[in-house]
């Protein structure tokens, strides 16, 4: 029991200071997770945020029922799910009844202004760490540009890029693979 109220503690703290969606959220998981519980590897939560972003819903939703999954099997990912939300459950319910009767204020749109700037900011270290992590040599060098410009000027669908990414990553790894077998 005392494992699973650590897991549940520990994923309601970051679904309590966790704004602006995933990407905000890999700093803290990196931190909380990966240093200070120990209960995955950075590598790890590239791989879980990675299937996160291809399954349905919300991609910290989703990381964290993959973590809790893998610590405490389906009891650990509910866990860790319900965890996470619960924050968000109460907040968004407060905000809710308030907000038709502050919304128009200007205050309360200088604030979410000020908000977005700052959950910018937040996502753009989430990607520099993804990338550090993640671009290791040519092969995923060449994929990351292939995937960026795909995004940028073609079409915008996860989902398929992800698939594409494993599929060019086998390839490209079988082939330099044989290639230093011939050698």
């Amino acid at each position: 029991m005392k494992e699973y109220l650590d897991i549940f503690f520990t994923f309601l703290r970051m679904g309590a200071f966790t704004f602006g969606g995933g990407y905000a959220m890999l700093p803290m998981l990196e931190r909380e997770i990966v240093q200070n519980k120990k209960w995955a590897t950075s590598e790890e939560i590239m791989d879980y945020f990675a299937v996160g972003q291809c399954t349905p819903g919300v991609i910290a939703v989703n990381t964290s029922t993959f973590i809790g999954y893998k610590l405490k099997g389906i009891k650990g990912g509910v866990v860790a799910t319900l965890g996470f939300i619960t924050p968000s459950f109460i907040i968004i319910s407060i905000i809710a009844v308030f907000m038709n009767n502050f919304s128009h204020l200007k205050v309360v749109q200088s604030a979410f202004l000020g908000i977005r700037v700052c959950v910018c900011v937040l996502m753009i270290e989430s990607v520099k760490k993804m990338i550090k992590g993640g671009v290791i040599d040519m092969i995923t060098g060449f994929i990351f540009v292939l995937t960026f410009l795909g995004m940028m000027f073609w079409l915008n669908n996860p989902v398929l890029y992800v698939i594409a990414g494993a599929v060019i990553g086998l390839l490209l790894c079988e082939k330099v693979r044989k290639k230093g077998e011939s050698k």
